[in-house]
C-alpha cells in the first residue's frame, strides 16, 4: 500500500524499491518489537529456501499467501485471522508499517505470520517455485508522474516474478483506486502467458473478492472520491512440453 509519507527521495541499487523506508519515530514499545519480536517471525534470505514453504510455519498450513507492501498490516492480519490454517508472508520496506504489523501479531499471538522488512522482488527470488496459492498486491504506490512509471511495481519483470512462484490455479489479487494503474495493471497481466483475468462481468472489478478485508486507505480513498477497482487473474498451467 502507498503511503502518504513515502517520497522518491531513495532508491535501492539494482531492486524494485523507491521512496523513503521512515515516516514517524517509532514509539518505545515498537522499537522493543523490533528487537524481540521481529527476528522470530523474519524469513533469512541468506538461508536456502525450504522445498515446502509450510516448514516456516509451527502448524504446516496447507498453503501460503503473500502479501505484498501490506501498508498498515489491516489486510494481512484480518486475512490470518480468518484463515488460521493457511500460512501468511508479509512483506514491507516501510518501518512504520513493520511496527504495525508487529504490534497487531503480537496482540492477538499470531503464529501464522513470516515478515520480510525489505524488497519484495528479493523475497520473491528467494522463494521456491509454485510455492504460493496467492499472492496479494493492495493499493501499491502508482507514481503518478510519467517519468516515474518505471518505479510502479508492476513491470513484465514482476509479473514473471509472481508467476514463477504461484501454483497452477493460484491466483494474483490486484487492488488501486487510481483508474491509470488499474489500466497499467491489465495491459501487463493479459500480456503475460501466465495468467488469464478472471472477470466475467462488471461488478467483478467493481466490488471486492468474497475475503477482501478493507484498510484505512481505501477508507480514505472512497472519503476522497476515489472508486477501488478489484482485479484477480489466475495461473495458468505450463504449456506441455512436445513429446
Amino acid at each position: 500500500m502507498h503511503s502518504d509519507t513515502a517520497k522518491p527521495d531513495e532508491r535501492r541499487q539494482g531492486g524494485a524499491f523507491f521512496g523513503r523506508r521512515k515516516g514517524k519515530s517509532l514509539r518505545t514499545g515498537q522499537a522493543r518489537l523490533f528487537e524481540t519480536l521481529l527476528p522470530q517471525l523474519r524469513i533469512d534470505l541468506q538461508k536456502p529456501a525450504p522445498d515446502n514453504l509450510s516448514e516456516l510455519f509451527p502448524r504446516r498450513p496447507g498453503e501460503v499467501r503473500l502479501e505484498i507492501g501490506f501498508g498498515g498490516a489491516e489486510h494481512l492480519i484480518a486475512q490470518a485471522t480468518t484463515n488460521p490454517d493457511c500460512g501468511f508472508i508479509g512483506v514491507e520496506p516501510f518501518l512504520n508499517g513493520m511496527a504495525k504489523a508487529l504490534s497487531a501479531i503480537e496482540a492477538d499471538a499470531r503464529d501464522n505470520i513470516r515478515l520480510h522488512h525489505g524488497d519484495a522482488i528479493d523475497l520473491l527470488a528467494w522463494l521456491p517455485p509454485a510455492s504460493l496459492s496467492t499472492v496479494y498486491l493492495l493499493y501499491p504506490d502508482p507514481w503518478p508522474k510519467r517519468r516515474h512509471w518505471k518505479r510502479r511495481f508492476v513491470q513484465d519483470r514482476s509479473v514473471a516474478a509472481i508467476a514463477r512462484v504461484l501454483r497452477p490455479g493460484g491466483v494474483m489479487r490486484f487492488a488501486t483506486d487510481i483508474d491509470d494503474y488499474a489500466a497499467w495493471t491489465l495491459v501487463r497481466l493479459l500480456r503475460s502467458p501466465d495468467f488469464e483475468w478472471i472477470a466475467q462481468r462488471a461488478d467483478d472489478w467493481r466490488q471486492p473478492w468474497t475475503d477482501f478485508a478493507s484498510t484505512r486507505y481505501e477508507a480514505k480513498a472512497k472519503r476522497e472520491g476515489r472508486t477501488p477497482c478489484y482485479l484477480t487473474f489466475r495461473r495458468l498451467p505450463a504449456p506441455a512440453r512436445p513429446a
